[in-house]
Formats: C-alpha cells, structure tokens, sequence
C-alpha cells in the first residue's frame, strides 16, 4: 500500500521560512518524479516544484529563487524548503507520486502579513 504523508506546515510572517517534508511508503522515490503542489483560497492547485530520478528540479516561477526542492533517499522523503514567504505563498501544499493518483493529505501553510 503506498502512502505520502506531508508535514512541517504552519503559521509564520512574511519573509519566514518552513521547510515541509513528505514522507513516502510503499514506493521507492529514487525511482520516482516527486511533486509538491499547492492549492490557494479560492485558486487551482498549481505545481510548485519537482524532482526526477536523478535529482533534477524545477520550479514554477513564482517560486524560483526562494523554493528548494530536495530529498533523502535514505529516508524516503522529499524536501521543499521555503524561504521569504509571501501572503501569496499561503495554501496546502500537497506531495504527489507524478503519474499516479497518490496524493499526501496536504499541509497548511499561512503566511501573515
């Protein structure tokens, strides 16, 4: 049975930083496109950043420059570190096995101003 389970969301001001963690079971994510969304109030859920097989990255531009994607193949988890947050940053952010319907449950992310 696969599992992603997000964590490390929160509360925090602008210019803050979290970094949230999503966990994997079931699967290898070394051999997996790994994916962070968010949905915002009243938006569509958007891709945020990637990481593929072999460790490449990509991010929307929104976030470029102030979002890392990273992972621990040892621990099975994916990274998204996430520094100068905006008002606009605020949503839950979810983590998805790209090609798949396996999604983490989402974690909350506010970002006051």
């Amino acid at each position: 049975q696969v599992q992603v389970v997000e964590s490390g969301g929160g509360l925090v001001q602008v210019g803050g930083s979290l970094r949230l963690s999503c966990t994997a079971s079931g699967i290898n994510i070394r051999l997996k496109i790994m994916d962070w969304y968010r949905q915002g109030p009243g938006k569509q859920r958007e891709l945020v950043a990637d990481i593929t097989m072999v460790g490449f990255t990509d991010y929307a531009d929104s976030v470029k420059g102030r979002f890392t994607i990273s992972r621990d193949v040892a621990k099975n988890t994916v990274y998204l570190q996430m520094n100068n947050l905006k008002p606009e940053d605020t949503g839950v952010y979810y983590c998805h096995v790209r090609n798949s319907d396996y999604w983490g449950q989402g974690t909350q992310v506010t970002v006051s101003s």
